[in-house]
C-alpha cells in the first residue's frame, strides 16, 4: 500500500490512510486500518507519505492489518524515525556485509564482486508457504535455468540470507538448502549459498535492504520480503519488493547484463 497518514487513535491501535489502489485487491480509498504492530503508532504522523503492507487474515473472520511501514516523507521536518529503512533502488552502492554460510565459513557481499549476485532474505521456519518457501522455490527455478548457460552461470551467485541468527545454525541451513538443490547435486552450494547474519549486524542489514522484521511471542517472525539484484561493480541493479516478481521475470534482468551471445 501508498498513501497518507490522515490521523492515529493510540486508544484503538488504528491509522487512518488516505490509500492509493492496490491492483486486484481494493480501490483506492481512506479508512482507518489495525496496526499489527501497535508501538509503530507513535512513528506515524497526519501528512507522513508512507508505504505498507496490508495483511488479510486466512481465518473466518478475514482481519485486516497493516504492517511494516516505510515513511516515505515526513509531514514533521524535525521528526526522525525511530528506525530509518532504505530501499535499494538502481545505483546504490551494496555494503559489505558478512554472513556465515551453510557450511560454517565467513563469507561477504565483497566477495561475489565481478558477478551478478541475486540476495533474497528467508529464514527456515517460515510457516507461511507464499513467503519463504515460495521465494526459495523461485530461486530453485533461476538456478536451474541460469545453469542452462554456462558464461551467464559462471557470472552468477545466488544467496539466501536468513534473519534468524538464534535458529538457522549452518547445519539447518544445509538442511534446508538440499531441500532445493538436491543432497546429491555435485558441488550443491558453489553457486548458491544460504547464509546467516550476526545478531550484531542483522539490524542494519535488514534495514539497508528493507527488511521489516518482528519477532513474535510464539517464536516465529513476522517479516517482509526483499530480493535485490546486485551488479558486478556491487551496486543494485533492480529491487524486487514481495513476492509478486516471478523466475522468468529475474532471468529477463539477468540476461541483459551481459552482451549478446555470451549468456
Amino acid at each position: 500500500m501508498r498513501g497518507k497518514v490522515v490521523s492515529t487513535n493510540s486508544a484503538t491501535g488504528e491509522v487512518t490512510l488516505d490509500a492509493q489502489a492496490i491492483p486486484g485487491f481494493m480501490e483506492a480509498m481512506t479508512m482507518p486500518y489495525k496496526l499489527r504492530d501497535t508501538r509503530m503508532i507513535g512513528e506515524l504522523h497526519p501528512g507522513d507519505l508512507v508505504t505498507a503492507d496490508v495483511l488479510v487474515s486466512q481465518g473466518s473472520d478475514a482481519a485486516v492489518f497493516v504492517d511494516h511501514f516505510v515513511i516515505t516523507g515526513l509531514a514533521k521536518p524535525d521528526y526522525r524515525p525511530a528506525v530509518q529503512y532504505h530501499v535499494p533502488a538502481p545505483g546504490d552502492q551494496v555494503p559489505n556485509f558478512r554472513l556465515i554460510n551453510q557450511d560454517g565459513h565467513p563469507i561477504h557481499l565483497d566477495q561475489f564482486r565481478g558477478k551478478s549476485l541475486l540476495l533474497t532474505f528467508i529464514y527456515t521456519q517460515c510457516p507461511l508457504p507464499d513467503f519463504c518457501p515460495r521465494v526459495t522455490h523461485n530461486f530453485a527455478v533461476i538456478e536451474k535455468s541460469i545453469a542452462q548457460y554456462p558464461s551467464l552461470y559462471a557470472n552468477t551467485h545466488l544467496l539466501c540470507a536468513s534473519f534468524d541468527p538464534d535458529g538457522d545454525t549452518p547445519a539447518r541451513l544445509k538442511s534446508y538448502g538440499e531441500t532445493y538443490i538436491g543432497a546429491a547435486a555435485p558441488k550443491a552450494f558453489d553457486h548458491w549459498d544460504f547464509a546467516v547474519s550476526s545478531k550484531k549486524e542483522l539490524p542494519t542489514l535488514a534495514q539497508w535492504f528493507d527488511v521489516g522484521l518482528t519477532n513474535e511471542q510464539n517464536g516465529t517472525i513476522t517479516h517482509t520480503l526483499s530480493t535485490t539484484l546486485i551488479g558486478p561493480d556491487g551496486k543494485v541493479i533492480r529491487f524486487y519488493s514481495g513476492n509478486d516478481w516471478t523466475p522468468e521475470e529475474v532471468m529477463a534482468d539477468l540476461v541483459k547484463l551481459y552482451p549478446k551471445g555470451q549468456a
